[in-house]
């Protein structure tokens, strides 16, 4: 399962109800944080949740409504009595846009690894997700990301007795381990069935509709998707900022095949986002203009 949190759904400027950019994701222990805007802190705090296990921090660009919230979260983290290494994934420059900001939040408990993006698409897999980078087009370097959880085929003792695989073993070629034992090698494709469906989450903000999003966000759970612009006449700023509007988001979602679809990332003027989601909803029915913390649970098909 992976719980979903949005925890800011503004752009440019906070607003009395609503924080600037920031999602956190949870897995099997382990926090998941892409973006940290103004308000990130309180805004997981607001949610109950805790800053501590946070273990990756993924930025789409380094505008001020996307990072200004990292010194103060960095300090938080290390007021949980932190140790573990914490790791940021970023367009080219982090390390050097982090260490500015760190003037500010200069000690801390842990180490920060830093993972430079330098290709339109990158994978990494660690703590039992895989977080695909993927580049978008906005006015300066910016990427999107993916977060996957993969799930392994069924087990099947019958197979396995009828190989003669030690009962030893079966544990863990269950948990995809390839075992050699007496000069032979045992390999998980011997007892397990085709894979499972996984779960998807696919996140995205300040961009023009690509293809790079459609690729990636193909067959998400969850779509979570900037729609700085809700009105039809707004398609102008869209292009001219390098933003998108409601009904490009939907687009985008339809195309992609994804199960459900959240707006995001809204402009200070956009005081309603709800007002024009019907608009969206034409397009591709399930869309929600999310509000700050909306959540959810992503649970594996049985």
């Amino acid at each position: 399962m992976i719980d979903i949190c949005l925890l800011g759904t503004g752009g440019m400027m906070p607003l009395p109800n609503r924080h600037l950019t920031s999602l956190m994701l949870r897995y099997n222990g382990s926090s998941i944080l892409i973006d940290c805007g103004e308000g990130t802190q309180v805004s997981i705090r607001e949610k109950g949740w805790s800053v501590n296990p946070i273990d990756v921090i993924c930025f789409t660009h380094y505008h001020a409504d996307h990072i200004s919230g990292l010194p103060g979260l960095l300090l938080a983290i290390g007021n949980s009595e932190r140790t573990q290494p914490l790791t940021m994934i970023g367009p080219k420059g982090l390390e050097r846009v982090v260490k500015s900001l760190r003037v500010i939040a200069p000690e801390l408990p842990f180490e920060i690894n830093y993972i430079e993006l330098d290709s339109p698409q990158q994978r990494f897999s660690m703590n039992g997700y895989n977080i695909d980078a993927f580049r978008v087009n906005h006015r300066v370097t910016c990427y999107g990301y993916s977060i996957s959880v993969d799930r392994t085929g069924l087990f099947d003792p019958e197979r396995a007795k009828q190989q003669d695989i030690p009962l030893r073993l079966w544990n863990r070629l269950q948990k995809g381990e390839t075992v050699e034992q007496d000069g032979i090698v045992y390999t998980p494709d011997m007892v397990l069935g085709p894979p499972r469906k996984g779960l998807k989450v696919t996140y995205t903000t300040d961009t023009r509709p690509t293809q790079s999003i459609r690729d990636n966000a193909q067959g998400a759970d969850l779509f979570i998707c900037e729609g700085m612009y809700g009105e039809k006449g707004d398609i102008n700023n869209a292009v001219k900022y390098k933003h998108m509007t409601f009904e490009e988001a939907a687009t985008l979602a339809k195309e992609a095949g994804v199960s459900e679809l959240w707006l995001t990332h809204y402009s200070p003027a956009l005081v309603n986002p709800e007002r024009y989601a019907n608009d969206a909803k034409k397009i591709f029915p399930n869309t929600h203009a999310a509000k700050d913390r909306r959540s959810a649970e992503l649970k594996f098909e049985e």
